[in-house]
């Protein structure tokens, strides 16, 4: 089944905090798509949007299968699960309060990775999946994103700040700055290019 996610000139935030402006993106049958921003920028909002925990205030976002059009707007979370699409969210905020010696930021990632999964959704958004993981378990843990993908045929929607990781799996990918999509590259290299990743990931 081809599945695509569109999103199109989505303005969305929270009470009067407009969040995303005009944002368009979208991502294609068995895509990794990578959507890059600092802390801050609108990347989870967009991610919520989708998932219908976040309702825009302007803008439409649909989901195309086998040539039909869903509007995910006007479902409910549970309803666009249902459609085949799962969230793995940031999951290191809850582990404050957490007793030293349980579960690691690593194993906490894993763990929210496969409960995405128990839907057996065909498309997959994950949201932020280095926060507050060390160097190796944020390889680690794109490594693994990569592996399902591959192994299920998943299409992926990466919210992500490090641009490094990030690039390591994604096929292209969008950089959103104060809620707007700067740019769009067509492929990682574009991305690299970019005059903006040089500015904000690569410290040129």
């Amino acid at each position: 089944m081809a599945n695509r996610i569109v999103v199109r000139n989505v303005d969305a935030g929270y009470g009067a905090v407009r969040v995303l402006h005009d944002v368009s993106i979208e991502v294609r049958d068995g895509e990794t798509v990578a959507l890059l921003g600092t802390n801050g920028n609108g990347k989870s909002t967009l991610i919520k949007c989708i998932m219908g925990m976040v309702r825009p205030e302007a803008g439409e976002i649909f989901l195309e299968t086998d040539g039909t059009r869903v509007d995910l707007t006007r479902k409910s979370t549970e309803e666009i699960v249902g459609l085949g699409i799962a969230l793995v969210p940031e999951v290191l905020a809850g582990r404050r309060r957490q007793l030293a010696g349980s579960m690691s930021g690593g194993e906490q990632q894993m763990l929210a990775v496969a409960r995405a999964l128990m839907s057996s959704p065909r498309i997959l958004l994950v949201d932020e999946p280095s926060v507050g993981l060390a160097p190796i378990l944020v390889s680690r843990v794109i490594g693994k994103i990569k592996e399902l993908k591959e192994r299920r045929q998943l299409t992926v929607l990466m919210a992500e700040q490090n641009f490094n990781q990030a690039t390591k799996i994604a096929d292209r990918g969008y950089i959103i700055v104060h809620g707007k999509i700067e740019f769009e590259g067509r492929s990682t290299r574009e991305l690299r290019e970019n005059e903006l990743v040089k500015k904000y990931y690569l410290g040129v």
